[in-house]
């Protein structure tokens, strides 16, 4: 579980501010504004931050309350999802939970894209702050 301080800084790529069209959809028609944050794997391990297949979830474990600096995101439930290999428990990247959207709304709204850094810092162990630097 990550502790009140943790942090990581990861550099956006076109995948992550464009997920709907950036990727190859081979499972779903492509969706405009979606987008993503990497969680770059040494810090999901050494924060423990797990994918939902893993039996530790929930806040803290691959549930977080989720503020940005600019105030479009105000306490929203981020989720850790995703892995780098079947069978790993360490999550991947982050989205709004129910709404691969949101983060690409924020994208867009901060005027982020493709090389733009997100800092993810952790005000406790169950919340985040969010902020383009």
């Amino acid at each position: 579980m990550p502790k009140t301080g943790d942090s990581f800084i990861v550099s956006l790529t076109p995948s992550q501010v464009a997920w709907g069209t950036y990727r190859n959809p081979t499972n779903r028609a492509p969706i405009q504004g979606e987008g993503y944050i990497a969680i770059p794997r040494n810090y999901a391990v050494a924060y423990k931050i797990y994918n939902s297949k893993n039996s530790f979830t929930g806040l803290g474990y691959n549930e977080f309350i989720a503020t940005s600096s600019d105030g479009f995101i105000n306490e929203e439930l981020l989720l850790a999802q995703g892995n780098t290999e079947a069978g790993d428990p360490y999550a991947k990247n982050f989205d709004i939970k129910g709404d691969l959207k949101r983060l690409g709304a924020w994208f867009a709204y901060a005027g982020a894209s493709a090389g733009s850094k997100v800092k993810v810092t952790f005000t406790s162990p169950t919340e985040v702050y969010l902020e383009i630097i």
